[in-house]
């Protein structure tokens, strides 16, 4: 069970690359907005986190997480991917949209690593 939580591992990581990649490829343009890059990271990023949570409580995997943290990343997911989703309905340009994605995956990664 160990290697299906780790290929979910990589998964979420994919799910990150997305996001935040389509968030940066967007930093010199002029009409910034929300790509499909952005929309399937994020979506990613909330279905694989909620795969790794469910493993790790269910006891596949000798995991502990601080709920906490995984609450506080949930949100942040949660309003990345309604944005994500409104941002697909409208034509760039989009800054502050497109922004609040960006600064809250960002914010995402640094509770990630920095939260312990």
């Amino acid at each position: 069970m160990e290697f299906v939580y780790n290929l979910i591992v990589v998964l979420h990581f994919i799910g990150l690359a997305s996001l935040v990649g389509g968030f940066i490829v967007q930093i010199s343009n002029s009409e910034k907005g929300v790509n499909a890059a952005m929309f399937h990271g994020a979506l990613t990023q909330l279905v694989t986190g909620l795969i790794l949570v469910g493993m790790v409580e269910g006891g596949a995997v000798d995991e502990e997480i601080n709920m906490t943290k995984i609450s506080v990343k949930l949100a942040i997911v949660l309003v990345v991917t309604v944005l994500a989703f409104m941002g697909r309905k409208k034509t760039p340009p989009q800054v502050a949209l497109w922004g609040a994605i960006g600064a809250l995956s960002i914010a995402n990664i640094f509770i990630a690593v920095l939260w312990s």
